[in-house]
């Protein structure tokens, strides 16, 4: 086991998003995964039916004393939900991980709708968290909002991904899976250069999950000290096949199967 990730996110009851999600991507790719809850949802596939917040200075127990005693090579954030818990991460990330690299997925909407970021957090986000992200990893929908802007198609990402970049991040993988086409295109984009990922969509419900496992995937190759390239193409096909092989359970957005890479690739 190689790689240390430090988790901070929302419990999914459902177990095919947020932190459980997390775990087993981490896990399956070899890298050893703490946490940091942030919320308790109760959820399935079909939904989000209730969150429950966990206290600001519980999260930062949670994280001081991981990174005292475990330590990480990586830290993920997931769902934030609010100021207080913004504030209350970056202020254990400036007292307790500097120089650890910071992953950013900035989850806003739960796949069924529901809203997972206040209204009044995003600009918190940006500056405390996106500018001293190594890595953010904004769905469309989620770009918009940082951006203040629409993105219509495949045509914009390439200026969307450089505009994000610009708020001072170092990269950003901005995936495109909500633009419509049967072309799904991913863009990382770093200050030296813009990288285009394409490849066919999957029609399929079992989609829950997706962002959370692309983003924890990415941060256990950047703890196992890959480049961010080469971390980014593994997480790509780990969420493709985890998809592909996906069990089919529940009767709305369905989880994937996190654990495939272990008996295919021994990971």
């Amino acid at each position: 086991m190689k790689g240390r990730v430090l988790i901070v996110a929302g419990s999914d009851s459902g177990g095919g998003a947020g932190i459980q999600a997390d775990l087993k991507a981490v896990s399956a790719l070899g890298a050893f995964g703490a946490t940091a809850i942030t919320a308790l949802t109760a959820q399935n596939t079909q939904g989000v039916f209730g969150i429950h917040p966990v206290p600001p200075s519980f999260i930062q127990s949670q994280m001081e004393l991981v990174l005292d005693d475990i330590g990480a090579d990586c830290v993920k954030t997931g769902m934030l939900a609010s100021v207080p818990v913004i504030q209350a991460v970056a202020a254990s990330l400036e007292s307790h991980a500097v120089g650890i690299p910071l992953v950013v997925d900035p989850v806003m909407v739960a796949k069924g709708g529901a809203a997972l970021l206040a209204d009044d957090a995003a600009q918190a986000l940006v500056d405390l968290l996106v500018r001293r992200a190594a890595l953010i990893t904004p769905n469309i929908p989620e770009a918009q909002v940082l951006l203040g802007r629409p993105i219509d198609g495949v045509g914009d990402l390439d200026a969307a991904a450089g505009d994000l970049l610009a708020l001072g991040c170092g990269a950003v993988l901005l995936k495109g899976g909500h633009l419509p086409g049967d072309q799904l295109v991913d863009v990382l984009a770093t200050p030296d250069r813009l990288v285009r990922f394409a490849s066919t969509r999957i029609h399929t419900a079992s989609t829950h999950g997706t962002g959370c496992t692309l983003a924890s995937a990415v941060a256990a190759g950047i703890a196992q000290g890959m480049s961010l390239g080469d971390a980014v193409t593994r997480a790509r096909i780990y969420v493709r096949r985890a998809i592909e092989t996906a069990p089919g359970l529940g009767h709305g957005h369905g989880p994937l199967n996190h654990l495939h890479a272990i008996a295919e690739y021994g990971w």
